[in-house]
């Protein structure tokens, strides 16, 4: 007989109630791993598939699930969606790095999204969405705004690029077009999931490098060194 608690997809072998209804998604596995090992307590791993690591935990009290979404935004589309859909996961606030093209957007500085333009075609061939923008949660949002403020974390509400490429020989007509001033790779995926399933979903970010002035981050700095973004996520899901 089929154990109903157990809803295998072909990406991620947790037990339903090993997920909870918020989520942390950082790309990286071993990031997810950090946070895990570093703020969580009674920690254990929900999903090692393809090692995409997720990590359920208890956060100052608080039920929290830490899942891995990997790079791009196919592999983002793939795992929230399936958060969203068959784990009943309502909100998910990404965290991850940027790309600054302003000088005054400067390395580890915070960003929160307020919308994600792309070029990509994930929304059109997912449903037939034609826009080239999709706004973040609100709700979301506000939580995390009024968390900063009480952790007198200092957090830009901006507008971002999401891109498909990293490599690019050409830079994106919607940067000028919008002046768009940070680039990731994933928040437009995950947007448009949350918005076609009914769900709340946004994305904290921290500067990694900047265009401009060629400041960057090491890798180290990047796996480890993003302490403030972590806890106002966490915060966040209080």
């Amino acid at each position: 007989m089929l154990d109903v608690n157990l809803i295998p997809t072909p990406h991620i072998e947790s037990e339903l109630s090993q997920i909870a209804k918020n989520v942390i998604m950082p790309g990286d596995p071993l990031r997810a791993k950090y946070i895990a090992e570093n703020f969580l307590e009674n920690v254990i791993c929900v999903n090692t598939v393809r090692n995409c690591l997720g990590y359920t935990g208890i956060y100052k009290g608080e039920k929290v699930t830490v899942f891995a979404s990997g790079m791009g935004m196919p592999s983002i589309g793939i795992y929230s969606y399936e958060l969203f859909k068959y784990y009943g996961v309502e909100n998910i606030i990404r965290i991850g790095t940027a790309g600054s093209y302003s000088k005054d957007i400067q390395i580890l500085d915070i960003i929160l999204s307020k919308k994600s333009y792309s070029d990509s075609s994930y929304a059109k061939v997912q449903n037939g969405y034609e826009k080239n923008f999709i706004e973040s949660s609100d709700i979301l949002n506000e939580k995390i705004i009024k968390t900063a403020e009480k952790q007198k974390i200092n957090v830009k509400q901006l507008d971002i690029y999401s891109s498909d490429v990293f490599y690019n020989d050409i830079e994106s007509s919607l940067l000028k077009k919008y002046q768009l001033e940070i680039v990731e790779m994933e928040s437009f995926a995950l947007f448009h999931n949350a918005k076609v399933l009914g769900k709340n979903a946004t994305c904290l970010l921290t500067i990694s490098n900047n265009f401009k002035t060629g400041e960057e981050t090491t890798s180290k700095m990047r796996e480890q060194g993003l302490k403030e973004m972590i806890q106002l996520a966490l915060e966040s899901c209080l």
